[in-house]
């Protein structure tokens, strides 16, 4: 088995898992070892798209046509930052 040290924990975190485990009537190691182990196997959490998510928020009230910029606009933005204007 392997073994691993965790560095810099704040205290209370410490202290709440200690809690944690004497609830349990185990030690903090086996704890931490169950947090881990069950953490490791559970399903990773769905990426969210936070401009789909507004986007679905929002669609029933309608929504806004927004025009892109034309290439020469943006081309003179970008012209002015490499000048440093």
């Amino acid at each position: 088995m392997a073994s691993m040290m965790i560095r810099k924990l704040d205290e209370s975190v410490k202290k709440r898992l200690r809690l944690r485990a004497a609830e349990k009537g185990r030690s903090l190691e086996a704890e931490v070892r169950d947090i881990l182990s069950r953490e490791s196997l559970a399903a990773p959490t769905p990426r969210v798209d936070v401009g789909q998510a507004i986007r679905r928020r929002f669609e029933s009230l309608g929504g806004v046509e927004i025009e892109p910029f034309p290439d020469e606009v943006l081309s003179e933005r970008a012209a002015r930052s490499r000048r440093g204007a």
